[in-house]
């Protein structure tokens, strides 16, 4: 059966208020996705494409490629632009997941064809299709809702419903990045961990943020190989300063001479340094 519009629209309300740069909007089922329509707005790109050696892969690494050399001068390597650009589609897409889990504790199963972006706007269409939910969730009676029996279920959706869509996906870009099985994954990991913490943190939520990636992504949970992996780093004052600590390096460093402060390379040092001229800016 398919699955009322209104689980979910309230959580990506939520998220568009937080983070302006993200829309995300359900479509009825039945109902055309954008890039269904006949008379749809230039820009929406089918996830599926995103599954395909056709022009939107290239045409979406070739826009960061652009966006890259202009801002810091040098073109990135290939594998640096593939990788800069699954970011670029994997950091929304994995909030389709994590921030209705977070905030109403729903999972929607969003499959390739399930999804539209329009990268130029920020703007994701979605259509769920089933969903799951907790005992107690009253969207429990609505069409598409598949009942899970705990908190851990739920975070195992998450995974898996993640998974289901990025699969495909690593498949056309691993190649193109010069990576494969863990590492990733193991991007797809950092995603869902660095998204949600940055959203749950304009939320006013950050620690439950924190606390609640730790359980979804404790590691070892295949494919998905790393951990949140959160920690705390006394600050100046002694003050606690989160972190992280990346399953895979971004590549970043290979435009400038820095690393991210959540970056396996960048020590403990520099990174309450780093953290600590963040929070004066």
């Amino acid at each position: 059966m398919p699955l009322a519009t209104s689980a979910f629209q309230d959580a990506y309300d939520r998220l568009a208020q937080a983070f302006p740069g993200l829309t995300v909007t359900e479509v009825a089922p039945g109902e055309p996705l954008p890039t269904e329509r006949a008379d749809a707005e230039a820009g929406w790109t089918a996830a599926a494409r995103f599954t395909e050696e056709g022009p939107e892969v290239a045409e979406l690494i070739a826009r960061d490629e652009a966006t890259v050399e202009e801002y810091y001068g040098r073109r990135p390597r290939p594998d640096v632009g593939a990788s800069l650009a699954l970011h670029r589609y994997a950091w929304p897409v994995c909030l389709l997941f994590t921030v209705p889990a977070f905030l109403d504790r729903r999972v929607p199963r969003l499959t390739v064809d399930d999804v539209a972006v329009h990268h130029p706007s920020g703007r994701i269409a979605v259509r769920p299709r089933t969903f799951a939910c907790l005992p107690d969730d009253p969207a429990a009676a609505l069409p598409g809702a598949r009942v899970v029996p705990d908190e851990d279920a739920l975070r195992a959706e998450v995974r898996a419903a993640a998974a289901e869509h990025m699969g495909p996906v690593l498949e056309v870009f691993g190649p193109r990045m010069r990576r494969r099985g863990r590492s990733l994954w193991g991007m797809v990991t950092d995603e869902l961990a660095e998204g949600l913490w940055y959203i749950g943190s304009l939320l006013g939520e950050e620690r439950r943020a924190v606390e609640e990636l730790g359980r979804m992504l404790p590691g070892a949970t295949l494919p998905l190989p790393g951990a949140a992996g959160f920690r705390e780093l006394p600050g100046p004052a002694g003050e606690p300063l989160t972190t992280r600590d990346r399953v895979t390096c971004c590549l970043a460093y290979t435009l400038a001479d820095n690393t991210c402060v959540t970056c396996p390379r960048t020590c403990d040092t520099d990174r309450i340094a780093k953290l600590t001229a963040a929070q004066a800016a």
